[in-house]
């Protein structure tokens, strides 16, 4: 009883989070605006809309608050799905980035901005997306059963084969439209609005709604193939399910934001630690804390120096020292095994 109490109070943290950070987000930045004015600014905008508009209420309503809002979206996907993808695979190292599929996004978008502009980023994101995990899932089988080593090094080949693809997309487009593809490969929200934030906010919660109601079944599959069809699963359809949803999440992430990785590597990996194992709180509280770290990531891109770092730069500067140091505990530990 007395271990289950903080377990709840960490969680109840972790569930707050985005709206903990997400409320100091808004008053951070290059030009402060300070906690009350906040508060009033919300006060005239719900109460009294005759208010006279102050540049700082631009600031916040059409600058801060859709950027918050998108990239709260981006870590609720990338989170999620690489929860999700970490129990498929019983492999607590694995993430959409590591497996490919952010590459395979980024080429699909490259090819719809570079050369296919009547074909929408998201669909296009989608379709080179799912084809990434396929192929990674493929190569990852010529070695029998997909373990942990030959998953990573057919992810990294994937993920190569796309990245060049992606270069020769560079080589050959407009020269107009290079300057913004190279820009949003490197992740970034800059170019937030109201109507990204509602295009990121429907596509991530189609892919977001089926793992979240099904996301009991992960820790059956989490057992093992064997077990999982011994208690009644059907392992191979509800596999192409969680792919599925959570190529779709972050296809619709990469088409919104660029490629920001390590967050579905990161977050559920500290959210497992202290939360343990179970998905039916794992879930939940991974894309809480995604979102709350992607939060936190872009507030520091913004206001560290006084221009917009992409933020995917920061999230690298973190996630590779991370990525290192569950190399040298095995990965395992905080698996549960």
């Amino acid at each position: 009883m007395d271990e289950i109490k903080p377990k709840r109070v960490t969680s109840v943290l972790i569930l707050v989070s985005p709206f903990l950070v997400g409320w100091a987000a808004l008053f951070i930045g290059a030009y402060g605006i300070a906690p009350l004015d906040i508060l009033r600014f919300f006060y005239e905008a719900l109460f009294n809309p005759s208010a006279p508009d102050v540049p700082e209420k631009a600031i916040l309503f059409d600058i801060r608050l859709p950027r918050l809002a998108l990239a709260g979206l981006v870590g609720i996907a990338l989170a999620g799905s690489g929860v999700t993808l970490q129990g498929i695979f019983r492999n607590p190292l694995v993430d959409p980035f590591i497996l490919g599929v952010s590459a395979g996004a980024a080429f699909g978008c490259a090819l719809s901005v570079g050369f296919a502009p009547s074909l929408p980023v998201q669909f296009m994101a989608f379709a080179f997306g799912m084809l990434s995990v396929v192929l990674t899932s493929t190569v990852a089988r010529t070695q029998g059963e997909v373990s942990r080593l030959p998953l990573i090094l057919s992810g990294v080949v994937i993920s190569a084969f796309f990245t060049a693809m992606v270069s020769i997309v560079k080589f050959l487009v407009d020269p107009h439209k290079l300057q913004s593809i190279v820009f949003w490969l490197m992740g970034s929200f800059a170019m937030a609005d109201w109507r990204l934030a509602g295009v990121a906010a429907l596509g991530i919660t189609a892919g977001l709604l089926p793992v979240f109601i099904m996301r009991w079944r992960l820790n059956v599959m989490s057992m093992g193939e064997e077990e999982a069809k011994t208690l009644g699963i059907h392992v191979r359809r509800e596999r192409v399910i969680f792919v599925a949803a959570s190529t779709l999440m972050v296809s619709v992430a990469v088409s919104v934001s660029g490629i920001i990785g390590w967050v579905g590597l990161m977050v559920p990996h500290l959210v497992r630690m202290v939360a343990g194992p179970d998905h039916r709180s794992l879930v939940p509280l991974s894309m809480a804390g995604g979102a709350a770290f992607m939060i936190f990531a872009d507030t520091m891109a913004r206001s560290v120096s006084n221009f917009d770092i992409p933020v995917g730069i920061i999230t690298a500067v973190i996630g590779a020292p991370f990525f290192v140091y569950l190399m040298k505990r095995g990965g395992s530990e905080s698996w549960g095994r």
